[in-house]
């Protein structure tokens, strides 16, 4: 049973401080925990002329799913943390999770604040098979990522979930790390003073992922936890109700649930991701009725008697 990765604030910043100072880009090595032909650290090269190398962890198959999905994650951007739901995933399904350029393994050392260009240099990792459909998730800070990559790559995203989506106005917890965060900006880990400067960043940007939000023709689903206290549900729930979409956002609210919905039980996490997949209802073919057409009556050709029909002559 492999073991699992730090939960909560503190529990987290503490990983990063440690895997700052072994000098490792994750926590724990993922190895000790799946092998490769579970969950298997993978890259692309970054979109948009950047070049970067973008890590990310992938599910191998043999044959290509006939469903992909594609996570943005937030901030901090650490994939390792989907690792048990990229493990459980049933075999009909794939799944890549990204370290967002400026995090984990994945290039450039800076920070990149603009996340037009986040969602162009993440735009590769969209990229499906023949036949193949592609479900993207963007969880907190990469929700409006993942909006603005849908809008960018228009046939290539049959779905869209943002996933305890960050919109600009962060709850108390959130709020406390950032206004901390930005008093020890020179101290603290790498991926932590990205999160910090990129949380703080972005509220003037949400303008972009707006507008493209509004022009997308394809499912969108919201879902949020109730306790969630770092992106607050009634942002979201409020984006939901006043944007004007081309087709109506299904909101799920998540009793109970925090900020971190891939921290609970993966099968719960997978359900309600499947619960998000585009369904057609089938089509079946029928021939077309030919019109009744109203004869008129030979009155005295065919006579019923005693039940039964006889000819008289």
């Amino acid at each position: 049973m492999p073991r699992k990765r730090p939960k909560g604030v503190l529990a987290m910043g503490w990983a990063c401080i440690e895997a700052a100072a072994s000098g490792r880009t994750e926590h724990k090595p993922l190895a000790q925990d799946y092998p490769e032909d579970v969950v298997r650290r993978t890259a692309f090269t970054a979109g948009g002329g950047h070049g970067w190398r973008i890590s990310a962890l992938e599910t191998p198959r043999p044959e290509p799913a006939p469903w992909k999905i594609v996570v943005i994650t937030g901030a901090p951007s650490w994939a390792e943390y989907w690792a048990e739901t990229l493990a459980e995933l049933p075999p009909d399904r794939e799944m890549i999770v990204v370290d967002r350029p400026g995090y984990g393994a994945s290039e450039p050392l800076h920070p990149v604040t603009d996340i037009r260009v986040q969602a162009q240099a993440l735009s590769p990792v969209l990229k499906a098979e023949r036949g193949q459909k592609v479900l993207l998730v963007g969880q907190s800070y990469g929700a409006a990522i993942a909006t603005l990559m849908a809008e960018l790559n228009p046939g290539k995203v049959a779905g869209l979930v943002l996933l305890s989506g960050f919109f600009g106005e962060p709850g108390p917890t959130a709020k406390w790390l950032m206004d901390v965060g930005s008093k020890a900006l020179k101290v603290i880990p790498r991926d932590l003073r990205h999160a910090v400067i990129e949380a703080t960043g972005q509220k003037e940007q949400l303008v972009h992922a707006k507008r493209a939000l509004a022009r997308l023709n394809i499912p969108i689903h919201m879902l949020h936890g109730d306790k969630d206290d770092f992106a607050p549900i009634e942002v979201a729930e409020r984006l939901a109700e006043e944007t004007v979409t081309r087709r109506p956002i299904r909101f799920a609210r998540v009793d109970g649930a925090n900020h971190f919905l891939n921290d609970g039980p993966a099968n719960e996490l997978i359900a309600a991701l499947e619960d998000c997949l585009p369904t057609r209802k089938a089509w079946t073919f029928r021939w077309p009725q030919m019109p009744k057409l109203a004869l008129p009556r030979a009155a005295n050709f065919f006579t019923p008697a005693a039940g039964r029909i006889e000819a008289r002559i």
